[in-house]
């Protein structure tokens, strides 16, 4: 696991089981403003830190998911929200809101193209699940960053690959960047849920996109 530690006025740790509830705030903001599946929904804050707070669990458990800090004021500016790719879904999942339910099947479509029959092993591959920062600190552009602590304190665990699901143009850039190489794809503009066009709203953003990169072993 790696130390907590310091850039540019931004605070890096593993997250604790005292940041849950508060990165369960930061995510439901983030990605009922930004993100462009929950926003087709009209997914409400509440709903999604009820979706959040069930991942979040284990979360401060676990030792891979990632929190920035202002260091000046202690706020939380970001969270990198992660977990072993063989994690299965959290308890209480099947009690989360109908509205989620298109979410869920499109990415479970893109996560079986993307496994293709495939075994993946416990401690292999790293999940990053969600990815936000606080609305006041966008501008700051340390995402990056917060992807690269995470990386870094995966391969400080023994994981050998990274995988994500990035849903809008901003992410698929970002990982991009990141030397993520695309492995499948979906669109929001053919998906049909009940013959409904349920994402039709932001076939403009192509569709999610799931992504991958071998981890550097730290010594």
């Amino acid at each position: 696991m790696i130390p907590p530690h310091e850039i540019s006025g931004i605070h890096y740790s593993v997250c604790e089981p005292e940041d849950v509830d508060e990165m369960g705030r930061l995510l439901a903001e983030t990605f009922t403003r930004h993100d462009p599946p929950a926003v087709a929904l009209g997914l409400t804050r509440v709903e999604f830190e009820e979706y959040v707070t069930l991942y979040s669990l284990s979360a401060g458990r676990d030792g891979l998911t990632i929190i920035a800090r202002d260091a000046a004021t202690g706020v939380m500016a970001g969270a990198l929200l992660t977990e072993d790719a063989t994690s299965p879904p959290p308890e209480g999942i099947d009690q989360v809101t109908e509205r989620f339910q298109p979410i869920f099947d499109l990415l479970g479509q893109l996560d079986e193209k993307y496994r293709n029959g495939r075994t993946v092993r416990l401690g292999e591959y790293l999940h990053l699940l969600l990815l936000g920062v606080a609305e006041e600190f966008t501008r700051r552009s340390f995402g990056q960053t917060l992807i690269d602590t995470c990386l870094d304190n995966g391969a400080a665990k023994g994981y050998r690959f990274a995988m994500t699901e990035a849903t809008n143009r901003v992410s698929h850039h970002i990982f991009r960047k990141l030397e993520f190489v695309e492995r499948t794809n979906l669109s929001y503009g053919d998906y049909r849920r009940g013959g409904v066009p349920v994402f039709a709203s932001i076939a403009e953003h192509g569709g999610p996109m799931s992504m991958d990169r071998q981890l550097v072993r730290l010594s």
